[in-house]
């Protein structure tokens, strides 16, 4: 490949089965969210916690086994392990789509989980070693995270369409064909990759500590329960523990203290987590306060996703010409101002206002993931690109902890407030929210010091 920004008509395809792998997780997400009161009562789910399950079946697998992944994806092949990951992906969401009872879709939505974790790392990875770090990576991981939004949009969009007028059965039937053409990509045009493994052993200890400490992390934060909290303090304390003294860990301590690693993790973590629980805080904006419909709901998140679109597509220009960390301040800080603002989101119309913060929020949010995963996976051997990049997918999960926290101060602001109590609460877990992706921005720029003699600039053509 070339070292400049511009594609071959190879590099293209290659993204596109890359990037279509992430978009058919993305939706998948999306998409049964809208569908689940469908589903509850096809299939008759006996509570709205049971039902609940249909989410979260997918969701604890995905972001307990990342690391574990991230780690056999250098270990035995990241092409190998995508394609095994895009094929089960495909066979579980026939048999979600095929479900004749609750325990059938939980099962199989427990296998989209599983697979959505051995997709994620591997096709990140995949990205930040066949494509050169520079503008080509920047590049492609703005393709992808701009693809990976249209997924959210379209499947709030879609789910409801398709729910209303055939049957939620038909979300998976999607799924199934998007996951057969990708499939059918990498099998052509991945065949002739370079696939680099690491010699050394699986950390067996280090992998069930983790997956174990990340299962109870994210089951203690959405249901919320004390006691898997507190499992997931001990486990993964003694994972640490584990680690140092391991030959060859799951997750090298060395990678895991360098600078850009770690603080570029704290960001991932704000960005995702305040974006993704100020859209929650939206969507009850929007049904509970306006009265909007489901349908008119996922139409009001359509600035959001056009303006995430075209932030993806920028990105590499933007890295390019002021840096990674310059960028993803900017983004914080935009994701910070756009949020904060819909504090003044009023109780009745505001449809421009409500169009505006959250295009803003979406914009700066897309330019902080791409950046974000930029500087992780920048200066990296191939061998920790695997890991790398499946930790740079735990902030999307661990987000959950940040939609927790601002429910929770929308719920304490709302039993305080006597005035239209459901808006006073949203407005403070709103301004919240944007205060807490602002603190980021300024910490991005202390911790991790941009060097203005280093800041990558590029002069290719797009």
């Amino acid at each position: 490949m070339a070292v400049t920004g511009r594609f071959s008509r190879l590099d293209w395809l290659i993204l596109s089965t890359l990037c279509g792998a992430t978009f058919m997780t993305g939706l998948d997400f999306s998409v049964v969210t809208v569908a689940l009161p469908e589903i509850g009562r096809d299939l008759r789910f006996g509570s709205a916690g049971s039902l609940q399950w249909v989410a979260t079946a997918c969701l604890l697998p995905t972001a307990s086994l990342l690391p574990f992944f991230g780690r056999v994806a250098d270990l035995a092949g990241r092409r190998r392990l995508f394609i095994t990951g895009v094929a089960l992906f495909t066979g579980c969401s026939l048999l979600a789509g095929l479900a004749t009872g609750p325990a059938m879709l939980i099962a199989a939505r427990v296998g989209q989980g599983t697979s959505a974790a051995m997709i994620a790392p591997t096709a990140i990875a995949l990205m930040t070693t066949l494509f050169p770090e520079g503008p080509q990576r920047a590049k492609a991981l703005g393709v992808n995270g701009a693809v990976l939004s249209l997924g959210f949009v379209l499947g709030t969009l879609g789910g409801g369409v398709i729910t209303s007028g055939l049957s939620w059965r038909w979300t998976m039937v999607i799924l199934v064909v998007i996951g057969t053409l990708v499939l059918a990509g990498a099998l052509t045009l991945l065949s002739g990759t370079p696939d680099p493994r690491v010699p050394a052993h699986l950390d067996v200890p280090g992998a069930v500590l983790a997956s174990i400490g990340l299962f109870a992390l994210v089951y203690g934060v959405t249901t919320p329960a004390g006691w898997a909290v507190g499992l997931a303090v001990v486990c993964l304390s003694a994972f640490l523990v584990v680690e140092r003294r391991h030959p060859a860990p799951l997750i090298p301590l060395p990678l895991l203290n360098r600078p850009t690693v770690k603080w570029s993790m704290l960001a991932g973590l704000i960005t995702l987590g305040m974006c993704g629980g100020t859209t929650v805080l939206l969507s009850l904006y929007m049904q509970d306060v306006l009265g909007y419909s489901p349908l008119a709901t996922g139409t009001g998140f359509l600035a959001e996703g056009l303006t995430a679109l075209v932030a993806g597509l920028l990105a590499a220009r933007l890295i390019g010409a002021y840096g990674k960390v310059r960028i993803l301040a900017a983004g914080l800080a935009v994701q910070g101002l756009g949020t904060a603002a819909m504090v003044l989101l009023p109780a009745s119309g505001g449809l421009g206002l409500l169009l505006v913060t959250s295009g803003a929020m979406g914009f700066g949010h897309v330019l902080a993931v791409v950046a974000f995963i930029s500087t992780m996976t920048s200066g990296l051997p191939d061998g920790e690109q695997g890991v790398a990049a499946g930790l740079s997918q735990l902030p999307q999960f661990l987000g959950a902890i940040g939609t927790a926290g601002l429910a929770a101060i929308a719920t304490a602001s709302s039993e305080a407030l006597s005035a239209i109590p459901t808006l006073g609460g949203l407005h403070a877990a709103m301004l919240t929210a944007g205060l807490v992706c602002i603190a980021g921005a300024v910490l991005a720029m202390l911790l991790l010091r941009p060097n203005p003699a280093t800041v990558e600039r590029s002069h290719a053509t797009f």
